[in-house]
């Protein structure tokens, strides 16, 4: 999701609520201590230059249990980020602390927010000789030819 459609959802609701991929909220006393700009310079592995540009939010929880962020405070910050740090309209990138800082997509789930499971990927399969995706194969082109079958053993050759 990109940011004015995140801006513009936030005018819609009475509260904030963020879902993991497994259907856990996050905690209600989250707070979103980054919103910011990610610009990535890199080569993929077929040897060419790549820019990509985020949104990055960071949601984090402490133990102050009597702070609620609500839709219009963060509608502010986003504000001033998009003021301050001229950012785009770009696809928001979530950062939260699960074991380790895992980086989601997000998109609407009825009330909440889903964070959804972000991938990696081969950027240049056609320079790396990946597939695509398994050949697909019939058991009748895994069967040998008469003449390989011939000159196997089988229990009825009287070989062994």
């Amino acid at each position: 999701m990109k940011l004015q459609e995140f801006r513009a959802l936030l005018g819609t609701k009475e509260r904030l609520g963020f879902e993991l991929p497994n259907g856990e909220l996050v905690p209600a006393h989250f707070h979103v201590t980054e919103v910011g700009k990610v610009v990535k310079s890199f080569i993929d592995c077929g040897g060419v230059l790549r820019d990509e540009t985020v949104v990055n939010f960071q949601l984090w929880e402490a133990d102050d249990y009597d702070h609620r962020l609500h839709p219009e405070k963060l509608i502010n910050i986003i504000d001033l980020a998009v003021e301050k740090l001229g950012l785009p309209n770009a696809e928001i990138e979530v950062e939260y602390q699960a074991g380790t800082i895992g980086k989601f997509g997000i998109e609407t789930k009825g009330e909440n927010f889903a964070l959804t499971n972000k991938l990696t990927n081969c950027l240049a399969p056609d320079k790396c000789g990946i597939p695509a995706s398994k050949p697909k194969m019939s058991l009748q082109d895994l069967t040998a030819t008469k003449e390989e079958a011939s000159s196997c053993c089988s229990p009825s050759s009287g070989c062994c």
